[in-house]
């Protein structure tokens, strides 16, 4: 569609432009935006109807609204901040500079101007932070019928109508309400007689990554936000703890992989920022890494007895990373999806136990076998090599089950247990027990 929309620019065909994309979604229409450079994108985004214009905006990435912003004038501008949601617009100011705030925020409602900014001075990753204060509020002493004409008075203005929330004359949360129940209740019922008081919230201050664990957990489709007093001051929807979990999935992956996580997309990175975020950890894993060496040449005497011995060390050190990072990756992901608790140590550990003597014993057989057909070293050698490899593989995955579980324990983040820390644990301690082994059979 890109090339397409390029040659109707080239030809200044507007019309066609226009016509092709009232006919096509939201997000079709940003996923080509965004490969338009500035002066482009802004030309094809003000041929976009008004409304439809608001909502491409929104799943634009943060580098083209801003494109937008800069370009747009302040007319323009009032529109947009009018015209999103709450969320969306605190998504927004999070992002860009603080001049293009300040521009954003003298064409903000002066009414809103004060909550734009209570909103802002919440904890990043807060639920403070992700709430949006477009949902329904009703009082308990209504009709069922006095509920339904209010919400569709109003509801055209909410980001959610499905569950509507009942506050108190001090705006403390008292009970939730579904639209189903008011559609098939009758509409003369007290709405007191028919909300539910059993409910799930969640604070201001609450973290990000506890919140989608209760979305997951109880299947919610938005989950109210109180404060300290219990009054409601938002609600957090569905759409937007998806974005936290992709998040927080992206931050795993990154720390995992040995890097500081960053927002930024790739391709827009800096690349001396990408190379910061990864040689700190480079750095650790390789200053750590030198106690491997301070073994080896602790027991130099036996490698120099019997050469052959080191041709088998990337053997048993892979082996040993690859099975710890199976058993980390594991419970990381069982950590994230609240099905292994910290409290399930023993649990982990005798599971991977006998995993481990399982693997260990086919892989220590297996190895024995090869050595001896393939290698043609005496047979001490290779029961040498194949003790170690089985007690390096139990070893390797009883430590990438627990070290999560230690994390979680002091208020870590499991990644950071993840293939790269366990692999540089595991080398040396393979190294250890392989050296040892060596000097007790062989008799070096």
């Amino acid at each position: 569609m890109k090339n397409q929309i390029l040659e109707l620019l080239k030809n200044k065909d507007y019309i066609s432009i226009k016509r092709i994309f009232d006919d096509i979604n939201e997000v079709d229409i940003a996923e080509t935006l965004e490969e338009l450079d500035k002066n482009k994108l802004l030309i094809v985004f003000r041929l976009l109807q008004k409304d439809k214009a608001v909502e491409v905006f929104t799943y634009l990435t943060t580098v083209k609204q801003e494109e937008i912003v800069v370009s747009a004038t302040d007319k323009e501008i009032k529109h947009l901040v009018n015209e999103l949601y709450f969320d969306d617009m605190i998504d927004l100011l999070e992002e860009i500079p603080a001049n293009i705030v300040k521009r954003i925020l003298s064409n903000v409602k002066e009414e809103e101007r004060e909550l734009v900014n209570q909103f802002l001075n919440y904890p990043e990753y807060s639920a403070g932070s992700l709430m949006t204060i477009e949902y329904v509020d009703l009082k308990r002493n209504i009709t069922v019928k006095e509920a339904l004409e209010g919400i569709r008075k109003t509801g055209i203005e909410k980001e959610t109508i499905y569950t509507c929330y009942i506050i108190d004359a001090n705006r403390r949360l008292e009970g939730i309400v579904s639209l189903r129940e008011l559609v098939i209740n009758n509409e003369d019922n007290k709405i007191e007689d028919i909300m539910t008081q059993d409910f799930i919230y969640v604070n201001t201050l609450d973290d990000q990554e506890e919140i989608a664990q209760k979305f997951k957990k109880y299947d919610l489709l938005a989950i109210p936000v109180v404060d300290k007093e219990n009054r409601l001051v938002g609600i957090i929807t569905f759409d937007d703890i998806m974005d936290v979990i992709d998040e927080e999935n992206t931050e795993d992956f990154y720390k995992m992989a040995a890097m500081t996580p960053t927002d930024d997309e790739y391709l827009n990175s800096n690349t001396l920022q990408l190379a910061k975020h990864r040689v700190i950890w480079l750095l650790f894993l390789m200053v750590s890494a030198t106690f491997t060496g301070y073994i080896i040449k602790n027991f130099e005497n036996a490698l120099s007895s019997v050469i052959v011995l080191a041709m088998f060390i990337p053997l048993l050190m892979d082996t040993g990373g690859n099975a710890g990072a199976q058993s980390a990756t594991l419970i990381i992901r069982g950590l994230a999806l609240d099905t292994v608790k910290v409290k399930d140590y023993f649990k982990v550990i005798m599971k991977e136990l006998r995993v481990s003597i399982i693997v260990g014993t086919m892989l220590g057989s297996i190895n024995f076998v090869r050595i001896m057909i393939f290698d043609k070293v005496e047979y001490k050698i290779a029961l040498t090599v194949s003790i170690t490899l089985f007690l390096t593989i139990i070893i390797a995955k009883v430590v990438g089950g627990i070290l999560p579980l230690l994390a979680r324990k002091f208020k870590l983040d499991p990644a950071i247990m993840a293939s790269p820390l366990i692999t540089t644990i595991v080398d040396a301690l393979a190294l250890v027990i392989y050296f040892s082994l060596a000097t007790t059979i062989l008799g070096l």
